[in-house]
């Protein structure tokens, strides 16, 4: 993965920018950081906003969907500390380009999406990048992916209004999970673990805004409940 092949010279300066602006988020972690140099955040979005690949904020990919800002996937991976014998379950492929950071951390990633055409996006992007131990679903995010459970890691990329239990019976002994629970407008960030018969929640401080997680036990299709 990262071959000199799939580097692009006009996007060099503006990654290493974005490496500091992550650094600025408080972010410190090298190894975390040099993640975000070494995955072409580029390659994994609509041709038409790729020359905003590496700004630290959202971008729209279509169908209602946007790609995480950069710093809070960072958040994400540093709060989570994926471990390279483990596996992870992604729920909301969306791009991808999370996608492609959790494989470099993990043994195995296994992300669901619900729309198709991001999933094959993403598959092609995965497939160019040379991601070999990803797979990927098109189904509903909120029941998980009750093949291949248990999981170490879950990361939910979409607010919910609750913590879908599928997911919690889905984590193993040890396991961890972070989502975004609350309203439509705003949210917190939940850390979940999973310790023997106990299940811990955590509330993370600070707002964060993530499009609606929709499913069978979280928004519902139109995101009203």
């Amino acid at each position: 993965m990262g071959s000199d092949a799939l580097e692009d010279v006009r996007f060099v300066g503006y990654r290493r920018k974005l490496i500091e602006d992550i650094r600025a988020r408080g972010i410190n972690d090298l190894g975390t950081l040099q993640l975000f140099d070494r995955v072409p955040r580029h390659l994994f979005l609509p041709e038409g906003v790729r020359p905003r690949a590496y700004e630290d904020g959202p971008i729209p990919i279509g169908f209602g969907q946007t790609a995480s800002q950069p710093s809070l996937q960072a958040h994400y991976l540093t709060i989570l500390e994926p471990q390279s014998h483990e596996k992870v379950l992604e729920i909301g492929t969306g791009c991808g380009y999370l996608t492609a950071l959790l494989c470099l951390l993990a043994d195995r990633v296994y992300s669901v999406e619900r729309v198709r055409e991001l999933s094959q996006r993403s598959r092609r992007a995965l497939d160019t990048f040379g991601v070999k131990n990803a797979a990927l679903l098109v189904g509903d995010g909120t029941i998980g992916w009750r093949k291949y459970a248990p999981f170490d890691v879950t990361v939910v990329s979409a607010a919910s209004p609750s913590i879908p239990s599928a997911l919690v019976d889905q984590l193993a002994v040890g396991g961890r999970m972070l989502i975004p629970v609350g309203a439509l407008d705003t949210q917190e960030l939940v850390l979940v673990r999973k310790t023997g018969t106990e299940v811990t929640e955590e509330v993370l401080s600070g707002e964060v805004k993530f499009v609606p997680l929709l499913g069978r036990f979280a928004w519902g299709d139109e995101g009203s409940g």
